[in-house]
């Protein structure tokens, strides 16, 4: 079931509401046409990744596809699903396993498809908010946040942290002498174990993402994992969505080879900015021939933005302590609220919990500096 806004554009350019499952699935084809288009697009907003996450996460009667038409093309969407808890909002597709989410504008006719889509959205709105987290800084979105006339808020919402996208030479030139020399140690180390990476053809690519799952639950056996990672309608969505990732060249899955036998394999994710190292499985026998997991990867990740064009390597969401000895740049996620003038409490309230939150952490770490988590 559509709903259609009569615009009363030039070229009849018109704004929808797609609630209709087939439909998403049809869309494909034009979704990718618009996809290369939209220079801030990350792998997270393909329709491969997108409509995979539907399949395996969506609830029936939720999906709201806000799209802008222009005869067969699309020159704008906002995948979003409707929740209504903790309050009635509209949603980006994706949830917790997407590191970024946001819409899709057409380059070439940004500011209008911008102008309609943000119509589109006021009218899909409705009775509940709209809450766009994970917004990379510089995207799409943006433009949204700009046209919409009603009360807004912009919030910051998670940490990820970036390196240039240059060669393993010139990351490992940006460390301090000291650590430089040790990085260089551990690559000659991986040379001399004879561990050999071969990037997975498409029509290998099942196969070697199912065991990179089973090596990314053996490396953790035991200790603190995304407990997501090892559910079967992830491993579903994993397999579904990156073979055609591959084929398109939103995604490369890389094996690496110790004594002819696949040690680990990694999923890295592609985009006209940006390639971020997305999930990797690695056995504990590695780090017991003492070959460094962490230069293994990013070696292999700096491969496919050395060549020039994407302006960063994104590391991708979390402030984990190895991440940070490559000395990479803080970016901070967006979250935009956008409400009408009915559902500004809601937005309110939003703002309120999360101010609450943040405080509960301040208090919690003081408390634990001060000594307070000791026995």
């Amino acid at each position: 079931m559509n709903g259609t806004l009569h615009a009363g554009v030039r070229r009849a350019a018109r704004a929808e509401i797609i609630t209709d499952e087939r439909e998403f699935a049809d869309l494909a084809q034009a979704w990718g046409r618009l996809y290369r288009r939209c220079a801030a697009a990350t792998a997270f907003q393909s329709h491969a990744w997108l409509h995979s996450w539907w399949l395996s996460y969506g609830t029936p009667g939720r999906l709201r596809l806000v799209v802008v038409r222009e005869g067969d093309e699309l020159l704008a969407v906002a995948p979003l699903m409707r929740v209504r808890r903790p309050l009635p909002a509209l949603v980006p597709l994706g949830g917790a396993i997407s590191d970024y989410a946001d819409v899709l504008l057409d380059d070439e006719h940004a500011d209008r498809a911008a102008e309609l889509l943000t119509a589109g959205l006021s009218a899909a709105a409705r009775t509940g908010l709209i809450d766009f987290r994970e917004v990379r800084p510089g995207g799409a979105a943006e433009r949204i946040y700009e046209h919409w006339r009603g009360p807004r808020r912009r919030l910051q919402d998670s940490l990820c942290l970036e390196l240039p996208a240059t060669s393993m030479d010139e990351l490992v030139n940006r460390l301090p002498s000291s650590k430089a020399q040790r990085v260089r140690a551990k690559l000659r180390k991986l040379t001399a174990l004879g561990v050999e990476q071969r990037v997975v053809a498409p029509d290998e690519v099942d196969l070697a993402l199912r065991r990179l799952l089973e090596l990314h639950a053996l490396q953790w056996e035991g200790r603190k994992v995304t407990s997501e990672h090892l559910h079967e309608r992830f491993s579903e969505h994993l397999v579904r969505s990156v073979g055609p990732m591959v084929r398109s060249g939103d995604a490369v899955v890389t094996e690496f080879r110790l004594d002819d036998t696949v040690m680990a394999v990694d999923l890295t994710l592609l985009s006209r900015r940006l390639a971020g190292g997305y999930l990797y499985g690695a056995h504990p026998r590695l780090r017991e021939r003492k070959a460094d997991v962490a230069v293994i990867l990013l070696d292999a990740c700096s491969r496919h933005t050395e060549a020039g064009g994407r302006g960063a390597l994104s590391l991708l969401r979390g402030d984990e302590p190895y991440k940070r000895h490559w000395r990479p740049e803080p970016v901070v996620n967006q979250r935009l609220l956008l409400a009408r003038r009915r559902t500004a409490a809601l937005m309110s309230a939003v703002v309120f919990d999360v101010a609450a939150r943040r405080r509960g952490k301040e208090l919690l770490r003081s408390w634990r500096e001060r000594g307070g988590g000791g026995a």
